[in-house]
């Protein structure tokens, strides 16, 4: 069901002075007056100090609004199994300030910088997705600065039902998650994985079927469920359960890599934390590309540069000086088409679209991670989903060389259209190739000017086809 509005209990205030009710009002009061002042025709986007976004985005004249103040845990209610949070907490902070209460988010992205807002506006999956959806669904209420300047709240119903349900997929065009009451669950202190082999795609997506339907696997429930593709006839999904015990217990956040122990071992123990954050410390495997991999960098590189947030910004570094891109063609190599995407396909297509993939876009390994809606009476409006199925996320994030004769997008352009013939979506944070009237086919066209001409008349935030397809 739809996270309830009239969840109730004793909420805990945390510590920190931003974390406070008077601090967070104050805060709002100062964003908005900022917000007012900015001149007219300007446009507006957040000073973040990071991202996980992977489009290029116009350097034009743009006001960057200073969302700081909004990136703590307000309260924790353990009991009520609710939480306010700053829409620009990062999940990594979320996660440290709610587990000494024995709670975490419904579902935790994968990344630690991912933030709540941006989890909310842009779409956000894990392994706990297969019961608890995506994170806008474990949505209470939120407060969102909208385009025209207010701070409204959105919640299942009354006024605003129609921005709660049209936020998701709007990537930032409506207005920006300021808090948020979210659903919370109990945590134990270790997860217990089971790493099962497939030997075909067949056999892969069967499995993930049954496991959503049943929960339970050997016995125990399934309280985690994701998978890894590394070959046609080597595929695994990882099982995981929460434990009170165990009897030992990995560390990925240096020496060894997680990705490899799924090939590696059958069964596994993890603490709590680092089981949440197990694929960060390698950005699941794109690691090896800043040979992050080689034993002598890990080590000399330590806890504190292993992390997705450190590999994006070198990867944002040459995105915008092409010093590697220069090297390589000095050096004859063909040019190369980054396909770093995230869809949704029916588990019923997932061996039909493993298939092609693996011979049209030679990228291996690729993640699986299962996903189904959690009120099927419900629609969000910009990212509509048949509740009546099971999706499975395919997660592919590398380069390939440019075909010959082939445009330099042509390996995100098949991409585009093999998931919309079987059915699937296509995440928007990175690049999008659609023109206009297939983009607002897919993606909600009519509803979405609806909001846009209610809560941005004036278009101060970019348009979504704008910002997801040409970057503005």
């Amino acid at each position: 069901m739809v996270a309830n509005p009239e969840l109730r209990g004793t909420a805990h205030p945390l510590d920190k002075p931003s974390g406070t009710t008077n601090a967070y009002e104050q805060a709002v009061d100062e964003l908005t007056r900022s917000y007012r002042a900015v001149p007219k025709g300007e446009r507006v986007r957040l000073a973040k100090k990071s991202s996980n976004l992977f489009r290029q985005r116009s350097a034009g004249k743009v006001h960057r609004l200073d969302v700081s103040a909004f990136g703590s845990v307000l309260s924790v209610d353990p009991r009520g199994r609710w939480a306010d949070v700053g829409g620009m907490a990062t999940y990594e902070h979320i996660v440290d300030a709610l587990l000494p209460h024995g709670v975490m988010p419904k579902v935790v992205p994968q990344l630690k910088t991912i933030t709540l807002g941006g989890a909310l506006s842009g779409l956000g999956i894990e392994s706990t997705s297969f019961r608890s959806g995506m994170p806008h669904e474990t949505v209470i209420d939120m407060d969102v600065l909208t385009g025209d300047g207010r701070v409204v709240t959105a919640r299942p119903e009354g006024e605003h039902s129609d921005l709660f349900y049209g936020f998701p997929n709007s990537y930032g065009t409506l207005g920006y998650a300021l808090r948020a009451r979210i659903e919370v669950e109990p945590v134990s202190p270790y997860v217990r994985l089971r790493h099962v082999r497939f030997d075909s795609f067949e056999e892969v997506a069967e499995a993930i079927g049954v496991l959503c339907e049943t929960r339970r696997f050997e016995g125990a429930p399934v309280d985690f469920l994701d998978g890894t593709v590394f070959s046609r006839d080597e595929c695994y999904l990882s099982v995981g359960t929460w434990s009170d015990t165990a009897p030992l217990t990995s560390d990925y956040t240096r020496d060894a890599i997680y990705y490899k122990s799924i090939q590696q071992r059958s069964r596994d123990w993890l603490g709590a934390r680092d089981y949440l954050w197990r694929w960060d410390t390698d950005w699941f495997w794109c690691s090896k590309a800043f040979y992050a991999q080689n034993p002598v960098v890990r080590r000399l590189a330590g806890r504190r540069f292993l992390r997705s947030d450190v590999y994006w910004k070198i990867m944002a570094f040459e995105e915008r000086y092409k010093i590697k891109a220069r090297m390589d063609a000095r050096r004859g190599q063909p040019e190369r088409e980054n396909v770093i995407q995230d869809v949704e396909v029916p588990v019923e297509r997932l061996a039909e679209f493993l298939d092609g993939f693996t011979r049209e876009v030679p990228i291996l390994p690729v993640w699986l991670c299962p996903l189904r809606q959690l009120d099927p009476a419900v629609t969000w409006n910009l990212y509509p989903l048949d509740p009546s199925k099971t999706y499975v996320n395919v997660g592919f994030w590398s380069s390939v060389p440019v075909r010959d004769g082939a445009g330099p997008s042509y390996h995100n352009r098949w991409v585009e259209d093999e998931v919309e013939r079987l059915d699937g979506r296509k995440s928007l944070y990175s690049t999008a190739f659609y023109d206009p009237e297939r983009f607002w086919a897919l993606y909600n066209g009519p509803v979405y000017r609806t909001l846009k001409d209610r809560y941005d008349p004036d278009s101060r935030l970019a348009d979504l086809y704008a910002k997801c397809v040409k970057g503005s």
